[in-house]
């Protein structure tokens, strides 16, 4: 028996034990878990320290190696969102309608569990807290399928959830890591129906591209960030580039950082040059359309494909546009239906900016960078859905539940 057919029939069998946990156990075991990840800081280091030196070795990018990178105040940033999750209202059980017949039927939909929700994903070992503890959290079992580029972490990680668990009346089970990284393992999850209720890909466009195309298991779709901040004419200049770096540099290597600069023409005249020096002073390669290239110094030309290009680097495309219906429609077809933003004083064009862009969040006069689902008020998320079915925007814990019709008679049956 494979690896993951065995652990899937274990999450499977274990899916109904955690499912009729209380509240009060499912948030004993949670907190035992973020007691845990603190005591047990230096182990999950040691061991994160021996991904980045193999990741070196391979030659991985920087950013790459950023979102696999753990430190002490990133492992406590992860035990605090776990705090967070204890603190939210647990969903399940939520009443979310009740429907009284003529013939006394009374019918209760209430909110339960998924059943057993699958996670592949790539790099960031914070995910594999984030998915087990919102899946504990919400009566769900989770198998777990991380990358190579991050095992070592993972391990440490799962060995210190699954003590935690162990101490609790929730059975550490629910939480399985799939420690063979091969395709073929996750060949195996997309084939794992008689186990596995959902699978959320969490990752670049091409493992995401690949989980939609070729899982025979239900796919909540979580997309890559060729996220855009668009500046209006009537934009403020300290604020416009106050945001612009905010989105791009407090940490590029993630989904929700910008990837593109959109730049009203009579603004550009006014600020470009004083905006897009600023950001190749901070290290960024800008590639300019043929206006920005002609006009501003160490701009390289952009191609079609820097459009649609997430670069989760020090890198970003900029073009000038003739108004917001024009970045609008670049948005609209560029755009991975993320995060975006517009800069402006101009009412009416920030309204018809927020109800014309097709995205999950859109800001106006802020940094893309809140798109996450502690800054939500989630506490950790599962990831972040680019799709319009179930979940879209930042996956919290009611993204993991489905629901059920309780009905209750008195012996009615139907003529």
């Amino acid at each position: 028996m494979s690896e993951v057919i065995e652990k899937g029939k274990l999450a499977k069998k274990a899916s109904y034990q955690i499912g009729i946990c209380t509240t009060e156990e499912k948030n004993n075991a949670l907190l035992k878990i973020a007691d845990g990840l603190r005591a047990n800081e230096k182990a999950i280091l040691a061991a994160n320290h021996l991904d980045i030196q193999a990741g070196r070795e391979k030659g991985l990018s920087e950013s790459l190696l950023d979102r696999v990178e753990l430190t002490k105040e990133r492992i406590h940033d992860i035990a605090d969102a776990i705090l967070q999750i204890i603190d939210l209202a647990d969903p399940i059980g939520e009443v979310l309608e009740t429907i009284e017949k003529d013939n006394g039927l009374k019918i209760v939909n209430t909110r339960v569990p998924i059943g057993v929700v699958g996670m592949i994903y790539e790099a960031r070992p914070n995910v594999t807290v984030d998915a087990a503890t919102l899946a504990i959290k919400t009566g769900n079992a989770i198998i777990l399928r991380g990358s190579s580029s991050a095992i070592h972490s993972n391990l440490a990680i799962v060995k210190v959830i699954h003590e935690a668990m162990a101490e609790s009346a929730v059975i550490p089970d629910s939480v399985q890591l799939i420690e063979d990284t091969s395709r073929e393992t996750a060949g195996e999850l997309f084939r794992l129906n008689d186990y596995l209720d959902v699978l959320i890909p969490r990752g670049g466009k091409n493992l995401i591209d690949t989980v939609v195309r070729e899982s025979r298991v239900p796919v909540i779709e979580t997309g890559a960030g060729n996220c855009h901040v668009f500046i209006d004419d009537t934009a403020n200049f300290e604020m416009a580039k106050e945001i612009t770096l905010n989105a791009k540099l407090q940490r590029p290597s993630v989904c929700n950082a910008i990837e593109s600069l959109l730049i009203q023409s009579d603004w550009f005249d006014k600020y470009g040059n004083d905006l897009i020096s600023s950001l190749i002073e901070n290290g960024i390669t800008v590639h300019g359309d043929e206006r920005v290239f002609e006009e501003i110094p160490f701009v390289q030309p952009a191609t079609e494909a820097d459009w649609e290009t997430e670069y989760l680097g020090l890198e970003i495309s900029v073009k000038t546009v003739q108004d917001v219906y024009e970045a609008i429609d670049h948005i609209n077809t560029y755009g991975t239906k993320h995060s975006e933003a517009i800069i402006t004083e101009d009412e009416n064009h920030a309204e018809v900016f927020k109800q014309k862009v097709d995205a999950t969040t859109v800001y106006h006069n802020a940094s893309t960078r809140f798109t996450d689902g502690f800054e939500f008020g989630f506490g950790a998320e599962i990831g972040i859905s680019t799709q319009k079915l179930h979940a879209r925007g930042p996956m919290g814990l009611k993204a993991l539940t489905s629901n059920k019709f309780i009905v209750s008679g008195d012996g009615q049956i139907r003529e």
